[in-house]
């Protein structure tokens, strides 16, 4: 494959501006919209919760609903209508009408297996339910759907009528990532050896309902180096599939891959290249595991980047077509800790979820990276700060040209106010929206702990230059939530709790 950059891979050539396709809107899991025209930073703090929906999905342990994902212009029993749909825990999913949250349809998979004795099942690692963010083809109508018994379905966008399926794709009660959709492939990655599915990555050839053609990539002989990152497979524009994958054992020899970002080849999942941070062994003994954020494909110059970060809050910028370079162990920029400076694995701190990118209208290009906890009191400094940030937040750089190199750098710039405990950004129009969760991931004293000590939810908006707070949501949503993210369609921002609320913002109508 050329190094050169090629044309945008997409969901579907159907794809309209309305559209949140897939999570991260795209398959490179940007999070960016730029479609969108309604918001801007000058009308945004105009915003307000426009509906809200309780769905019937019972919460389990730390899970609920997956991210939310919306397609324009469906045929429905209402009519034409752009549609949010968000898939329970507990097997159901729905479909909402975008603009005024009516219930459309809902579809509840029935399994006649049962999960297995494995030491993490049904607990809020392998919580035995739907745990991957669907994904929307609109050249078939379809929502693309992994079952909690690991089966996929396609469901009708308007009536949630079955299309496809079920062909069993990943183990029953496996722990799989948002789905990702290219030229008729589904692909998603396993973690954590739920369901004994071995981690790595997944792929389905949906083309011809009665020949799927089912690939792995398996990166471990056990439970270890899962991909945990909220996006699951990241898809390049360069004919390759990426990933970060947890702690374990490193042995290519003997097809261990763990606590690397790995790239794998879009066609059929061969292994094609891998980096392997220059303290991996120190990542592992400390559980900083390169899973537990999704990294972030990006053109910047003519040339193919990855971004990527992890617990120990250091960010790395890698060629995307020469991942580690010779030695599968250089990357093109490292950076000091932006975050975490006490050095602990499992209290939320680092960075969680997944990077974002965007380019503004003088075409800079932007990572936006949540960081949990506190700013690292010896790193680098912002040139604008936003108040003080105990619980965690968002950090906006500029990528930039090395004088002497010509090699990317990132220029921090801003650093956002407390975020409790951030998600994933998505960025439309100059704005970054998120999520402060309300999540309390510290997992010393266990799920039950954690579940009584969460806060509830606050949507935030903040100005892409400056991460000056432009909207704040502040009491509107009802409940926390834990590994979620957000999806923007035609001046909406949508959203799930842990109550299984489904939310939507926008502009006063007058001012749509």
């Amino acid at each position: 494959m050329s190094a050169r950059i090629l044309p945008l891979l997409t969901l579907s050539t159907a794809a309209l501006a309305g559209d949140w396709l897939t999570f991260g809107h795209d398959p490179q899991r940007t999070g960016w919209a730029f479609e969108e025209t309604k918001l801007n930073t000058e009308n945004v703090s105009e915003m307000a919760l426009a509906w809200k929906t309780k769905v019937k999905n019972e919460s389990y342990s730390l899970s609920a609903l997956t991210a939310p994902v919306v397609a324009s212009g469906i045929s429905t029993i209402r009519g034409v209508r752009s549609v949010v749909y968000v898939a329970g825990i507990g097997g159901t999913v729905f479909a909402l009408d975008a603009e005024s949250g009516e219930e459309l349809w809902n579809h509840t998979f029935k399994y006649v297996v049962l999960p297995g004795k494995g030491g993490f099942q049904g607990t809020f690692l392998c919580p035995n339910g739907i745990t991957a963010t669907p994904v929307i083809d609109k050249s078939s109508n379809t929502l693309f759907v992994i079952a909690g018994n690991g089966a996929l379905y396609g469901l009708d966008l308007g009536s949630g009528m079955v299309r496809y399926g079920p062909v069993q794709f990943v183990a029953p009660y496996s722990k799989n990532w948002s789905l990702n959709l290219v030229d008729g492939v589904l692909y998603t990655v396993l973690a954590q050896g739920c369901g004994d599915g071995l981690s790595g990555f997944y792929a389905i050839d949906v083309r011809d309902r009665h020949h799927p053609v089912i690939h792995q990539m398996l990166l471990s002989n056990t439970n270890t180096a899962g991909i945990w990152g909220r996006g699951g497979p990241i898809i390049g524009a360069n004919g390759r599939i990426y990933g970060g994958t947890a702690d374990g054992v490193f042995d290519p020899a003997a097809g261990d891959y763990s606590n690397t970002e790995i790239a794998v080849s879009v066609k059929d999942l061969t292994l094609l290249d891998y980096y392997l941070p220059l303290n991996w062994q120190y990542i592992r003994r400390k559980d900083f595991d390169l899973g537990s954020a999704s990294p972030v494909f990006f053109a910047w110059k003519n040339r193919n980047l990855l971004a990527a970060g992890a617990k120990e809050g250091v960010i790395y910028v890698l060629d995307a077509d020469h991942l580690g370079g010779n030695d599968h162990q250089t990357s093109l920029y490292t950076s000091p800790r932006f975050g975490n400076d006490p050095q602990l694995c499992c209290s939320g701190l680092g960075i969680w979820g997944g990077i974002s990118t965007a380019r503004d209208l003088d075409g800079q290009t932007w990572l936006v990276v949540p960081v949990g906890g506190p700013p690292s009191a010896d790193g680098p400094k912002f040139q604008f700060t936003n108040g003080p940030a105990p619980h965690g937040s968002l950090m906006g750089f500029k990528v930039e040209a090395d004088a002497k190199t010509g090699n990317p750098l990132l220029q921090p710039v801003w650093v956002s106010g407390d975020f409790d405990m951030p998600d994933p950004a998505v960025i439309a129009n100059g704005i970054v929206f998120a999520l402060a969760t309300g999540s309390n991931e510290v997992q010393k004293g266990g799920e039950a702990v954690r579940v009584q000590t969460n806060h509830p939810a606050v949507l935030k908006a903040l100005d892409l230059k400056t991460g000056k707070e432009l909207f704040n949501s502040h009491n509107a949503i009802e409940s926390w939530v834990h590994f979620s993210g957000l999806a923007v369609s035609d001046g909406r921002i949508f959203a799930v709790d842990h109550e299984s609320n489904v939310y939507a913002f926008a502009l006063p109508p007058l001012q749509k």
